[in-house]
């Protein structure tokens, strides 16, 4: 078995041309979606770059990993699906961003534990090739304009690097991770893309004119004043943004070319961290954060895998990148451990009827740790069916979207009576899911909200429910408080 996982930085699905947009011009991933199947309703788990990635690839939510914010380091006793699958004897290789070591965005240069330190590359790793002149040089959007060569970007050079692990490895079992920095800012890309957008105006959805007025206060905040203004005239250009989208395409595109050469039956897997709001719902700025709106977490994901998965297919199922570790291991034919969060997609992967999920969940905790200018520690917990989505904003107001006849999240319900029964089934299964992932967060304020209004009396036990590890590798059982020996049930009243 071999599995090469493809993923970019802040790539909104309509971001992507076979998503409904050509004029994006990413024909590579659009090849790829015609030979395999594309998602329409795969979701991060958080829209943040660090806490994403954690869940990704320890297939534990942010809130169970240790890395719910940027900067945040993974907890010791996590374990990365490289770690996992180097026990098993495979292969494992992981090549450009990682965001996962407590570090600045850059990452310290050195090797996790249960990855090829051969082909180990982070954002650390490039700027220590650069003189200090070539790296004020690599943070700047305008160094598109000298202009710059292929050879100078971050993704050229992961490309590389991927190609040559596969020409090496290709007839072994392995995981090869190419994790691409782009199209994040600073955007570098070289000619035609630097120019490929320069009069292209990128379209302007309906929220664009949201208000704010019946939604969650911080939001008011973060948009710092957009949501009062005639927007009637608003052009959102991207020239350099949307250049290094291209960019990245074609780089992907090498992988993808290599992969046919040397590893043609290799299960492919795509997507982002998560999208950017690009002034929907008057939000600017950072572009993502404390917030569970589609433009940022509803991201792009594609699969190939010869002979398995039928090509040129849509999958309407909703799928999480929760579900990535015990895809993979599944797919590597180990035992899926118990701890883990998320669940095997290999039957929807295989027949896009059949659905491995009848809700999906994400989470924020806090954008950064080093330092404010994020909205601080915003606590949100969100619960998205094949219909709805419920967003918990623990410290504002929350909120309830119909996305099949509001996809563009307009109208919140929260305290509609129409939708009572189904907003209240939602809060039921985002409150068992909380006690279900151990969030340390959860108490009975959670369960408190002002329109919830047969919610039982604030509690000190709550639910008094617990659940402790599995006895798994990695995860020992652990012992009763109350007679020193090991427990028999993981999830139990205490």
């Amino acid at each position: 078995m071999k599995i090469v996982l493809i993923m970019t930085d802040t790539q909104r699905k309509d971001m992507v041309g076979c998503y409904g947009n050509p004029e994006m011009q990413t024909p590579h991933l659009d090849q790829l979606a015609s030979e395999g199947m594309r998602f329409e309703k795969a979701y991060t788990c958080t829209p943040v770059c660090g806490p994403a990635r954690a869940a990704m690839f320890t297939g534990l939510f942010p809130h169970s990993n240790g890395s719910w914010g940027n900067s945040m380091a993974l907890g010791d006793q996590v374990k990365t699906i490289g770690q996992r699958l180097t026990l098993a004897g495979i292969h494992t290789a992981y090549i450009g961003k990682w965001h996962l070591d407590g570090s600045d965005y850059f990452g310290t240069g050195q090797c996790p534990v249960g990855w090829d330190a051969n082909y180990w590359y982070d954002m650390r790793n490039y700027l220590e090739e650069l003189s200090p002149e070539e790296r004020l040089q690599s943070r700047q959007a305008r160094t598109n304009d000298a202009p710059i060569t292929a050879d100078f970007t971050y993704g050229h050079r992961c490309s590389n690097r991927a190609i040559d692990f596969l020409s090496q490895h290709g007839d072994d079992p392995f995981l090869l991770v190419v994790s691409y920095d782009e199209p994040h800012h600073p955007f570098l890309c070289p000619p035609p893309y630097n120019t490929m957008f320069a009069d292209y105006v990128f379209p302007n959805k309906a929220n664009l004119h949201d208000d704010l007025s019946d939604k969650p206060a911080h939001h008011r905040v973060w948009s710092k004043g957009f949501y009062k203004e005639d927007k009637s005239d608003f052009e959102l250009r991207l020239p350099d943004f949307l250049g290094c989208n291209s960019f990245i395409d074609s780089e992907i595109g090498r992988v993808v070319r290599a992969i046919d050469r040397y590893a043609s039956d290799a299960l492919v897997i795509y997507t982002s961290d998560h999208g950017d709001m690009l002034g929907s719902h008057s939000l600017m700025g950072s572009g993502k954060g404390p917030a569970m709106y589609e433009e940022i977490t509803n991201i792009p994901m594609i699969i190939r895998w010869p002979d398995q998965t039928p090509p040129n297919l849509v999958n309407e199922q909703p799928i999480s990148h929760i579900d990535l570790v015990p895809t993979m291991m599944d797919a590597y034919q180990l035992e899926v451990p118990k701890w883990l969060d998320g669940r095997s997609m290999l039957p929807t992967f295989k027949n896009p009827d059949v659905a491995v999920n009848d809700a999906v969940f994400m989470e924020f905790g806090r954008y950064e740790i080093d330092h404010d200018g994020f909205g601080g520690f915003q606590p949100i917990r969100c619960i998205r069916d094949a219909r709805y989505k419920l967003v918990i904003n623990l410290l504002t107001s929350d909120e309830l979207y119909d996305l099949e006849h509001d996809p563009e999240e307009m109208t919140n319900l929260i305290q509609d009576d129409a939708y009572v029964e189904t907003r209240n089934q939602l809060h039921d299964k985002l409150l068992n899911w909380m006690n279900e992932t151990r969030d340390p967060f959860r108490g009975y304020y959670w369960q408190k909200r002002p329109w919830r209004t047969d919610a039982p009396p604030a509690d000190w036990e709550y639910t008094s429910m617990t659940r402790q590890r599995e006895g798994e590798p990695f995860e020992p059982r652990q012992l009763d408080y109350a007679t020193g020996l090991e427990m028999e049930q993981a999830t139990r009243k205490k």
